[in-house]
């Protein structure tokens, strides 16, 4: 079974950034593109950003975080980056990392990690 393990997650006040980091198990058959979920109290789950580490195709980008996020890949391992900056109270969430063989749209990736919080204070 594919882990994916994330890290990185926090309190962080309105403005201020994160990096959340997204590795999968020596291993692990999760596939080549991995990304970020993010699912907030009250709301579906939103697609954040996604990239493919192989090859580095990609990356695409939810609307809500297009010019805010940059995702990112270590080269030649199964891990992904995800750096925020400039966040917003409501981007207060649980962000999962997840991942697949290929990427589509809508993207209904089939492995998950646990999730981390990540809390923007106003």
């Amino acid at each position: 079974q594919a882990q994916l393990v994330e890290s990185g997650g926090g309190l962080v006040p309105a403005g201020g950034s994160l990096r959340l980091s997204c590795a999968a198990s020596e291993g692990s058959r999760s596939g080549n593109v991995m990304g970020w979920f993010r699912v907030a109290p009250g709301t579906e789950r939103e697609f954040v950003a996604a990239i493919d580490w192989s090859v580095g195709s990609g990356p695409w980008y939810g609307n809500s975080v297009k010019g805010r996020c940059t995702i990112s890949r270590e080269k030649d391992k199964p891990t992904a980056y995800l750096q925020m900056n400039n966040l917003k109270p409501e981007d207060t969430a649980e962000y999962f990392c997840a991942a697949d063989t290929t990427y589509w749209t809508p993207w209904t990736p089939g492995f998950w990690g646990q999730g981390t919080q990540v809390t923007v204070s106003s």
